[in-house]
Formats: C-alpha cells, sequence, structure tokens
C-alpha cells in the first residue's frame, strides 16, 4: 500500500510547534527541574543528567539527555536487560519515571533540533535489529519523538517489529491530525502508567 503523501508545509509548522512548545515547556518547569536536580544530588550526588547516544534523523547520532533515575553503580546496560532493575532506581527515580519527568530535559533536545515532540523514540546505536526495520521502512526520515506512536500503543511491552510497524505507520501518516491525537494518547498513558516496564 503506498504511503499517504505528506503534506508540503508541515514539516515547517511542525518545527514551529516544536520551538514554541520547547520553550514555553522550559520557561514554565525550569524550577521544577531545579527541584529534581537537587533531589537527586542529595540522594546520590552528581551527575543528575542521564547522556546517551541516540540514533536521530538521517541516522546522525546525537546525546540524550535524561535525569538520571538510577544509581551510580547500576550496570551500563538498558533497564529491561538487568535482573532486577528495582535494585538500583533512586527513590526519587521511581517517582520520574512513574511520572515520565525524567524526560524533561529532552526539551533542550528538542531546541537544538535533535528532536521533536512527537516522533519514534530515538533507540541506542546497539540496537541492530530494530535499526535494520526502521532503514527498510524510511523511519530515520523525520526527527525523533519523546512521544511517539508506538508509544500511544503499547509502549515498552510491544514487540521490536511491532514496534517498528507503528514508527513506519507514524512516517506515512504524519500530519497535525495524528500528531494532536499522539499527544492526547500520551496524557493519558502517563497518568494511568500504561505501558510502562521499569
Amino acid at each position: 500500500m503506498l504511503a499517504r503523501r505528506v503534506w508540503k508545509g508541515f514539516p515547517a509548522l511542525k518545527r514551529a510547534f516544536d520551538v514554541a512548545a520547547a520553550a514555553t515547556g522550559i520557561f514554565f518547569s525550569l524550577w521544577l527541574m531545579g527541584i529534581i536536580a537537587l533531589l537527586i544530588l542529595l540522594e546520590d550526588g552528581a551527575p543528575v543528567l542521564f547522556r546517551q547516544t541516540r540514533v536521530g534523523k538521517g541516522e546522525k547520532p546525537f546525546t540524550l539527555y535524561k535525569f538520571r533515575s538510577m544509581r551510580k553503580d547500576a550496570p551500563n546496560v538498558a533497564s529491561r536487560d538487568l535482573k532486577n532493575p528495582e535494585q538500583y532506581l533512586l527513590k526519587t527515580g521511581k517517582i520520574l519515571r512513574k511520572t515520565s519527568l525524567d524526560e524533561l530535559p529532552q526539551l533542550f533536545n528538542i531546541l537544538r533540533g535533535e528532536m521533536s515532540v512527537v516522533g519514534p523514540r530515538p533507540l541506542i546505536p546497539a540496537e541492530e535489529k530494530i535499526h535494520l526495520l526502521r532503514r527498510q521502512y524510511g523511519v530515520y526520515d523525520v526527527r525523533p519523538g519523546v512521544t511517539g506512536w508506538a508509544q500511544v500503543n503499547g509502549r515498552d511491552k510491544l514487540p521490536l517489529k511491532h514496534k517498528a510497524m507503528l514508527d513506519k505507520f507514524y512516517v506515512d501518516h504524519r500530519g497535525i491530525y495524528l500528531d494532536l491525537r499522539i499527544l492526547k494518547r500520551t496524557v493519558f498513558y502517563v497518568f494511568e502508567r500504561r505501558g510502562i516496564e521499569h
């Protein structure tokens, strides 16, 4: 089936929305980010930010920022690959993950043009199987997002191929209506804590 044709003006409109949303989000949440940083410092010291290389648009690597939710002595692997990830979670980190507040620093990734508010979630370079599928599906034609179609249709619990297919659906059907639909569903997912694995 042929992909739907994307409105030519959508990328520029989307970028304008991203910049406005990120700037507004930073302005109103600076006080909250300060409190979160202080709580992490008091519990486990510096650094307060977790930095990780992710794959962006055009498969260009960039540094993604999150608030650190795990202890400094935690193994440097994905949480799902740990036998007992709960033992490494900070008390502050448990709250951050339940509320998705650990994602707040990604507002700066959006301002820098590395991410969008809505788009396929950026992966680490080592996730080779899903990278191959994403290349085939043209997923790297768009900026990765803080939230996306896969995140509001199962999130962490989806098989890799299913995630890649949902990312392809977003790329093929992206537009104002779909972005607004994803944002609306994201709010419900965060409040209901659906599809989240630690």
